[in-house]
């Protein structure tokens, strides 16, 4: 059957589960026909009827029979919407859109995961991929920052993950109370805890802008070639497709030929405000 790349399919709400003051993960599945499985790195486009659609990176894909989870901050009218829906309640989804993250290529090598606040989710599909696979990669790192204690994501499986003990898992805070005992800083101060071979390590990079921004420098001044990092620019995306032309990146789409990108390809305008 052939998909129209613009027509939602009707999704139902299994779950809503608040994740943060301010986010929520939605656990999906399909009324009827259901979009192709997400790769790890893609997004949907979930729409409200009388609302609008808003795109929003897949934080689990439904293998073996899980539903498919979106993880979504309340920012906007649609977002906002989506969050307060009920299990039982519908919603619109097509898709999937978008690149993937390295897993494939990442195969032999060890594995930096970078996540800032929100940033996780994207990446979770990814993480999730690479300990299911445990024995084709070396040594895996995951380094999470958000602002507060509070706006921690997946706490219990980060607490899964930690408990793994080939996987590092480490976490730090912008800002906390005096009941915080763990680590307070950006997330770059975490880097050089890794202790990366940038040789042989590929690095996985998801967030704000500027926390990127200086994840990459952080990265490349340990000795990492811009060809090992991949970075996930989310910007203004509005069709998904390539029509609208909003998410205009210098040459390129970032809903087509994003949202994950090789840094080499785009390291000429990675800093460049406005483009």
């Amino acid at each position: 059957m052939t998909v129209n790349p613009y027509l939602p399919l009707p999704y139902r709400v299994i779950a809503v589960r608040q994740d943060t003051p301010d986010t929520a993960t939605v656990e999906l599945r399909p009324v009827g026909a259901a979009i192709p499985e997400p790769a790890p790195g893609q997004f949907t486009m979930l729409y409200m009827l009388g609302v609008g659609e808003a795109p929003i990176s897949v934080s689990g894909a439904p293998i073996e029979g899980a539903p498919l989870a979106q993880t979504l901050r309340g920012v906007g009218a649609v977002s906002k919407a989506i969050i307060r829906l009920q299990p039982g309640e519908e919603l619109g989804v097509r898709g999937p859109y978008g690149t993937i993250w390295p897993v494939a290529e990442a195969d032999g090598h060890d594995v930096l995961f970078i996540a800032g606040g929100l940033g996780l989710a994207p990446l979770r599909p990814a993480v999730r991929h690479v300990l299911a696979n445990r024995e084709r990669y070396g040594r895996v790192s995951l380094l999470y920052g958000t602002r507060s204690p509070q706006d921690i994501l997946y706490r219990d499986e980060l607490a899964m993950w930690r408990r793994m003990l080939d996987v590092q898992i480490e976490v730090t805070v912008d800002r906390a109370h005096r009941s915080w005992h763990g680590a307070v800083g950006v997330v770059t101060e975490l880097i050089p805890r890794a202790g990366v071979d940038p040789s042989r390590t590929i690095a996985m990079v998801c967030g704000p802008e500027i926390m990127m921004r200086f994840s990459v420098q952080a990265l490349q001044a340990a000795g990492m070639p811009c060809e090992h990092i991949y970075v996930s620019m989310e910007r203004s995306m509005k069709c998904g497709v390539g029509l609208c032309g909003r998410c205009q990146f210098g040459p390129d789409f970032v809903c087509k030929q994003g949202a994950v990108m090789r840094y080499d390809r785009i390291a000429h305008i990675f800093t460049v405000r406005e483009i």
